[in-house]
């Protein structure tokens, strides 16, 4: 097997388990609601996740682990996408917050870093910042 597709497998392993992480936050709260069942047919699309990964997935049984990246740029973009799916309902309850801070954890966020970021998120995405920030991110 060439070298190059180890490096595709690996990178589809880490899709699937990031999917699987997405998945596991959408049914913490019981059952994937409609909106959350949109974003997380959208995220398969986006990491190329097949439909038979898609429905096992999706079983009670997930046994996919969470993967650390050692890009700072994609753990982010793992939290923000976890961000979206919890957003999606426009109801975070506390049980995914719980949950959310131990995907950042085990995305490889150290836990100070993690309660940071988690707690600037929430602030953004859940519309609480105030204009000094605003003004920060849109112009950064």
């Amino acid at each position: 097997m060439p070298i190059i597709d180890l490096y595709f497998h690996s990178e589809h392993r880490r899709n699937l388990a990031h999917f699987a992480s997405l998945a596991s936050l959408a049914a913490v709260d019981g059952e994937v609601n409609p909106r959350e069942k949109v974003l997380l047919d959208n995220f398969a699309r986006k990491l190329d996740i097949t439909h038979e990964e898609y429905k096992e997935v999706m079983k009670k049984s997930n046994k996919y682990p969470i993967t650390a990246s050692n890009s700072l740029k994609e753990r982010l973009e793992r939290l923000y996408d976890l961000f979206r799916l919890i957003y999606a309902d426009h109801d975070v309850e506390d049980v995914e917050m719980v949950l959310l801070k131990k995907y950042a954890i085990g995305l490889g966020f150290p836990t100070k870093k993690a309660n940071k970021i988690i707690q600037e998120s929430v602030a953004i995405f859940s519309g609480r910042i105030n204009f000094d920030d605003y003004l920060y991110i849109i112009k950064h």
